[in-house]
This record gives C-alpha cells, sequence and structure tokens, in this order.
C-alpha cells in the first residue's frame, strides 16, 4: 500500500471510532494550493542566485520576492506566512548578497532557542558550500568555549545568537565587538510571535540598548522579522522595533492537501460532565497511525505529559527488539547530541513517533511527517496551526487530529471550529514600559554606554529614573553625563523570563545535596511550598521544607499516585481606574490594582482521575504587588433580583468568575497562569474569600456580606506580573465579545451541574452553579 492509500485507511478507521462514540466535531479539507513563483532580481549577485538554483531552489516564491524588493528600498519588514513556506530565504537572501558585495558587512540572527540557531547555522552552511565564498557564520550562545569567542568576534560575518546572549554576553562587551557594531547592516528576529507578554518586553528593550550602541558606533540597521500568524503582525513588528515597518503576507508556498480533524473525548459521566481522558485518547489515536507505518508527531502540553505518553506508545509499538526505538520523546532538558540524534532519525524517517513539548513547534527541520496528533489544546491558534504545519509536505497528503482535554477553552475551540478555521484573533501583546522592566534595562543601558543629560531610552523621557539609580549609588551625575558606579554587573540581575530575578532554588537532599532546579518568584509559593510533590523531568519530589529568606526550597525523592494543587486566596484594592464603559446592563473598567495573594492550602490530586485524595492548610508569606486589571462590574439590583438564593448567587458569580479566567486567554497569547481572578464587593470595596477556603483561614476578616442590598459584585481578571503586561487592557477593547464567548461555552457543555469544562468541578463550584452562572451571562448580553 502506497503511503497515502494508508492514510486515507487511517482516516477511515478514525472516522469509525469518531461515529461510535460521537467524538468527532469536524474533519475540515485544507485543499493543495500551487506555488506562485518570480525570477531571481536581476540585482541579485549572480553567484549567489547560482548558488541558490544549485540547492534546488530554481525561482522565488511572490513572498520572497516582495521581501527582496522592500529590503532594497531602505524598508524594515515583518514577514508573516506559514510553517515551511520558506521564510528562511526572505532575510538569508539579502543578508549573504551584502556581505558577498561589501565583505566588511555584518548580521546578527536571533532565535529563542539554540536548538533552532543550529538549524540554521545548518542550512547557511550548505548554501555558501555551493557559493565557494569566504563567509563565516558563528553560533555565539552559552555553549561556546571560551578559546573560541575571540576569534568568533574578529571574523564572524554573521552571528546567530539568542536574546539572553545578546543581553549579557554581547552589549555589555561591545567594545570587543567593534567590528561587528561598526558595520552591522541587518538584524534579524525569528519567530517574533514568541516574544510576547515578559520575554517580548524584555526582548524590546534589548532591541533599544542594540539600537543605541550600533548608532554609537554609526550603523543603521535594517529589521527583518518573520512570524507566525497572529492578529497584529505590524503592531508588534513596530512596537518591538519602535521603527516604521511593511508588512509581507502573500504567502507564495505552495502546500499539499490536508485534512484537520477535532476529536472530542467521549462524556463518561453526563452527570458530572467527566470526559475520557485526553492522553489516553491521543495515545489510541497515535498508535492507530504509527501501526499503518505513518510517520507521527504527538504533541504534549508539558513534560509530564511527554513522558506518560512515551511510556504508552513505546508499550504499544515496541513489543519486539527490531521495534526499538521507534518512539522517542523530545522536549527541552534533554542534552543537545540526543536531540540532534532524534531530529536527523526522524528527517531519515528511523522514527515512527515522536512525543514532543512546543519543543517542535518552533521551525527546526525534521523532515515532512505524515500526522501531527495534538494532545490538547496548545493555548494560541497560531501554536496550533505551528504544530498542525509540522505534518505535512509540499505535495502529497497529511492529516492532524487535535484531542481537546476538558478545560473550556479547550472545549470552546473544539464546539467552535468555525471560530478556528476563520481569522485569527489573538494579539500578541508586549509592554516594553513596565517600570520593573525598564529600570532594570536602563541600569543595563548606563553600564554599556553613559546617558547625556536630555537623551531618551527608545522614546521614553528618563530623567526620573536615572535620578532614583543615583540615590541607590548606582549611577553618578557628572559633566551633564550619567555613568554607571556600581560594583555590580547588572546583566547579570535581569531574568528575560520573569519581571523579578528573585528566583528560589530547588536541592535535593535524598542522597548528597544537589540543586536540580530553579523557580522563579511568582510560582515558588504555590508549586514549593511545604508538603508539595514538585515535578521534575518526571521524578517526584516531596518538599521537606521551604526557607522564604534564603529562598530556597529542600526536596526529597518520592513515588507517589497524586499531585498537589495549591490553594490561594487573593485580596485586591482598586488604586486607579483609566477608564470605565457602561455595556446596558453591567459595567466594565481597567485600571490599576493592589494584589495581595497567600497561599493558605492546598489539595491532593490523583494522576489519571484527577480525583481530590486530601488537604492540608498552609500559612505561608503574602506576596504583594501593583499591576493592572480589568473587571466587570454587576449592578446590585440586578444581581439581587436572580432568581436564585443567596448561596446559589455566589455560588453563580464563582462560575462567571472561572469562564472569564479561562475564556479570556482566547484573544491574547497568554498562558492561563499569566492572569489571575479575584471577586470583590464594589461598594465596600472587601474580597470574596473563594469557596474552597477553609472558615478558620479567614477568621476575624470581615467579609463582604451577601444578603446587604448595597453588596455589588467585582469580578477581576489581573495581570499576574507586578506593573502589568497589557494584557487587561485588551480584554476592556472587546466589550460584549468576551461576555459571549463565556455564554458559548457554558452552553454548549452537556454537563447538568457544571464541570470542568463550564464553571468548574461540581464540589467546588457548588449547587446550581451553572444554572446561576448562565442566567447572569444571558441577562448581561
Amino acid at each position: 500500500m502506497s503511503r497515502e492509500e494508508n492514510l486515507l485507511k487511517s482516516l477511515e478507521l478514525l472516522k469509525e471510532i469518531g461515529v461510535k462514540n460521537d467524538s468527532i466535531r469536524t474533519i475540515k479539507h485544507i485543499p493543495a494550493q500551487e506555488g506562485q513563483y518570480c525570477e531571481y532580481p536581476s540585482d541579485v549577485h549572480p553567484a549567489l542566485a547560482d548558488a541558490l538554483k544549485e540547492k534546488g531552489f530554481l525561482k522565488l516564491y511572490t513572498h520572497q520576492h516582495l521581501s527582496w524588493r522592500l529590503l532594497k528600498e531602505g524598508k524594515n519588514i515583518v514577514v508573516v506566512t506559514p510553517t515551511a513556506s520558506g521564510k528562511t530565504l526572505c532575510y538569508n537572501l539579502p543578508v549573504l548578497e551584502a556581505i558577498l558585495k561589501n565583505p566588511s558587512s555584518r548580521a546578527i540572527y536571533l532565535f529563542p532557542t539554540k536548538a533552532l540557531s543550529q538549524d540554521q547555522k545548518t542550512e547557511l552552511n550548505e548554501t555558501i558550500k555551493h557559493l565557494g565564498g569566504e563567509i563565516r557564520i558563528f553560533t555565539y550562545d552559552g555553549d561556546t568555549p571560551q578559546d573560541a569567542r575571540k576569534a568568533i568576534r574578529a571574523r564572524g560575518h554573521i552571528i546567530l545568537t539568542n536574546p539572553d546572549m545578546l543581553h549579557a554576553g554581547i552589549l555589555p562587551h561591545h567594545t570587543k565587538w567593534i567590528k561587528l557594531f561598526e558595520n552591522l547592516k541587518y538584524i534579524v528576529i525569528d519567530e517574533l510571535h514568541n516574544y510576547r507578554g515578559i520575554f517580548g518586553s524584555h526582548l524590546a528593550n534589548i532591541l533599544r540598548r542594540l539600537k543605541r550602541i550600533a548608532k554609537f558606533y554609526g550603523a543603521q540597521p535594517q529589521f527583518i522579522l518573520c512570524t507566525a500568524t497572529i492578529a497584529n503582525p505590524l503592531e508588534m513588528a513596530e512596537k518591538m522595533t519602535e521603527e516604521p515597518v511593511s508588512l509581507v503576507d502573500n504567502n507564495g508556498a505552495p502546500r499539499g492537501e490536508k485534512y484537520f480533524i477535532f476529536f472530542n473525548p467521549p462524556v463518561v459521566n453526563k452527570f458530572l460532565g467527566i470526559r475520557r481522558s485526553y492522553v489516553n485518547e491521543s495515545r489510541r489515536i497515535a498508535s492507530l497511525f504509527i501501526k499503518n507505518d505513518l510517520q507521527t508527531i504527538v504533541f504534549a502540553k508539558s513534560r509530564l505529559i511527554t513522558e506518560i505518553l512515551v511510556t504508552y506508545l513505546k508499550d504499544d509499538i515496541e513489543k519486539t527488539i527490531k521495534n526499538q526505538g521507534l518512539i522517542r520523546g523530545y522536549r527541552g532538558g534533554y542534552l543537545p547530541l540526543k536531540r540532534r540524534e532524534i531530529e536527523k532519525g526522524l528527517r531519515e524517517g528511523t522514527i515512527k513517533g515522536v512525543i514532543s513539548t512546543n519543543a517542535l513547534e518552533l521551525g527546526i527541520d525534521i523532515g515532512s511527517l505524515d500526522i501531527a496528533v495534538l494532545a490538547g489544546y496548545p493555548g494560541t491558534i497560531s501554536s496550533t496551526w505551528q504544530r498542525a504545519g509540522r505534518a505535512g509536505r509540499k505535495t502529497g497528503k497529511s492529516a492532524a487530529v487535535l484531542v481537546a482535554s476538558s478545560a473550556p477553552i479547550d472545549q470552546f475551540i473544539i464546539n467552535h471550529p468555525d471560530y478556528f478555521f476563520s481569522k485569527n484573533p489573538e494579539k500578541a501583546l508586549i509592554n516594553p514600559d513596565n517600570l520593573s522592566i525598564l529600570v532594570s534595562h536602563i541600569e543595563c543601558a548606563t553600564f554599556e554606554l553613559p546617558f547625556a543629560e536630555k537623551d531618551k531610552f527608545g522614546g521614553v523621557e528618563i530623567g526620573e529614573i536615572l535620578k532614583f539609580l543615583e540615590e541607590e549609588k548606582l549611577v553618578h551625575h557628572s559633566k551633564d553625563k550619567w555613568f554607571w558606579t556600581s560594583d555590580a554587573y547588572p546583566a547579570d540581575g535581569v531574568s528575560l523570563r520573569s519581571i523579578s530575578s528573585d528566583n528560589f532554588v530547588v536541592v535535593d537532599t535524598s542522597k548528597k545535596t544537589r540543586v536540580i532546579a530553579e523557580v522563579d518568584f511568582s510560582s515558588a509559593l504555590t508549586t514549593l511550598h511545604p508538603k508539595a510533590i514538585y515535578m521534575c523531568e518526571g521524578d517526584q519530589y516531596f518538599v521537606d521544607k521551604l526557607d522564604y529568606d534564603q529562598r530556597k526550597a529542600y526536596v526529597k525523592k518520592t513515588d507517589v499516585d497524586y499531585f498537589t494543587d495549591a490553594i490561594d486566596y487573593t485580596k485586591i484594592k482598586i488604586l486607579d481606574v483609566f477608564d470605565k464603559k457602561s455595556l446596558e446592563k453591567c459595567s466594565i473598567s481597567h485600571g490599576e490594582v493592589h494584589v495581595a495573594t497567600q497561599v493558605v492550602g492546598f489539595k491532593k490530586i490523583k494522576f489519571y482521575t484527577s480525583e481530590n485524595v486530601g488537604a492540608g492548610d498552609l500559612s505561608l508569606p503574602e506576596n504583594e504587588m501593583h499591576t493592572t486589571a480589568y473587571w466587570l462590574t454587576i449592578p446590585s439590583e440586578f444581581f439581587h433580583s436572580l432568581p436564585f438564593s443567596t448561596e446559589q448567587k455566589i455560588n453563580g458569580l464563582f462560575g462567571v468568575a472561572y469562564l472569564l479566567h479561562h475564556v479570556s486567554p482566547l484573544f491574547m497569547m497568554c498562558d492561563l497562569h499569566d492572569v489571575g481572578v479575584s471577586i470583590g464587593d464594589n461598594t465596600t470595596g472587601k474580597s470574596v474569600p473563594p469557596r474552597n477556603i477553609p472558615s478558620k483561614i479567614t477568621q476575624g476578616e470581615e467579609r463582604p456580606d451577601f444578603t446587604d442590598i448595597a453588596f455589588e459584585p467585582n469580578i477581576f481578571i489581573f495581570d499576574n506580573f507586578p506593573g502589568g503586561i497589557g494584557l487587561s487592557p485588551s480584554l476592556f477593547e472587546l466589550e460584549k465579545e468576551l461576555l459571549k464567548h463565556c455564554q458559548k461555552t457554558i452552553t454548549a457543555c452537556p454537563c447538568k451541574e457544571g464541570c470542568p469544562s463550564c464553571v468548574g468541578p461540581t464540589k467546588e463550584s457548588g449547587k446550581q452553579a451553572k444554572q446561576a452562572a448562565l442566567e447572569i451571562l444571558i441577562s448581561l448580553i
């Protein structure tokens, strides 16, 4: 049987399973698309055009041709096309051309991961081999040996690096890189959609520092940015670079025929809304394809699920000695050599199934696979298309299967395929002017070059910040300039993945004492509290002690059948209202808030069945921050007129809050943990403790009186980062759209009383939570 016949046969088998259980929500057939081509422009260096033709690139795609033309006009560009559409040539062509014409030209390529840098280096080396010229490319990252670094600084034409290395290893030592900065012609930023939230806000500030140093050495580089499909590529690119940018989105690459299947695991308990495990269903579907000799990639949402699926699929497929090694796992934490070996096995077809975290979502070359199985919705439409695009060749058929978990966002997507397949609604959001992030990069920038009196940083006036740093004895003002005077090396104190670099260290004391991980400050209290089960690479550790002042957690290896989930209590106070809108029956606002969160207990959750098998009380220090929030105010008259008892109305409120929290990431490219949720009383400003909090914890606190006619609930969704990163204003702009999506999610859910897919598990949401929440939403809309 041919590969295509195998594929169609497997899809028929999957259809039979789906029809029996009513699990298939949609099968979308995406027809093949012809490529659109242009001849090489006449001003491309003949040797370069010949080298590319030898490699098989006989003509350019239309988007590659347009990129070339815009760059020749001196513009900055952002290229927005799908996976495997030849984005790499959009930047390699102009960069290699510039070096051929003027051998002193230099370029910096920025990739989010080391693996991607290695991959692009291989691609470039092949082209240069055909060129036969003397163009030198080097990867400069944490793995680069010290003795090689000097040669790279002097001789490298193209430096492939990542934001971390640029921030801490290149910019602070710019005097050693004079050749690079004097002749810097292009800055390439690939996978732009990855730089959102905190990471992106840091990168925007690193680019401010890079432009400042380039200007000091007399260079004015052009930017070439590439991204997967997002709703605001141009706005994102211009905010990132603070330069005008031209959009290239006319994809000319051919694509093969594809089937995209939405699979919802069947309900096994209608009353509680419990579905079959999405992990087991993903295993079953992947096994079916692999047994039919189709090369398959399975994407899991976490390292733990990756390891579980590797174990399951090895049991299914590797039953005999000759089948050993057909199934492999792939994720961060594996050694580079092991990862290269797996990538090679995939390209050569010796590996039949690979289970990966998002590590293989980026453009690493693993050849063209037949099938992509997504175990759980990745969280954004962009990521879903990136992962699905891993299966498919330029010609021939391929398939992708999205298996939904029972999270509300998964259930919304799986039950509303038209929403998914129409326009991409997600915005990538950054806030380079977040004060905590900005101050740390102004420290780094002063260390690199002194600031003159009237200097700005990007577009920001920084006089006040420099005066503050002078009070802290970090900078000194002399002869109209600000100089760095501290002994500290500021770049070391900045973590690009979080706002505070105040991390907790995890110390394993099982045998000999060793550090096994680092956890950022904001996650430490919920994952490293005493008696927590901390997981690292599939191993479980019991937390004996948390030393808050020394920022250390002491753990011992263990083996239990449960994990822990922290219960926290968040109190929120409104400090300032930036904007407010009335939506007929309710109002929405956004502004600045003070958030105090305390971890007060934890639940023990059993693996596989997710049942609650125990709990414990805790009392950890409060974590306080100022941030931005969006809130929905439900008028007191309307709330008290609802046809439910007081307790049921409150249950309904918590149901709406649960939905808002889980549905809001649909509109922002962010993780569920990037936003927090809390309920308060608009009249008194008091916070409402969550239902699952033991009453002894809130003893002595004044709680709102729910029966009081003046009680007016506020539901807050806040940015989970000090200072905020721009998530809440984007919710405010949605007006009723957000509430409508919550209503659609609850209406589509088949459970009777509430479940994890709508208003939260029945035990936690309380009686009539689903009915009350639905009534609130319908009336407000």
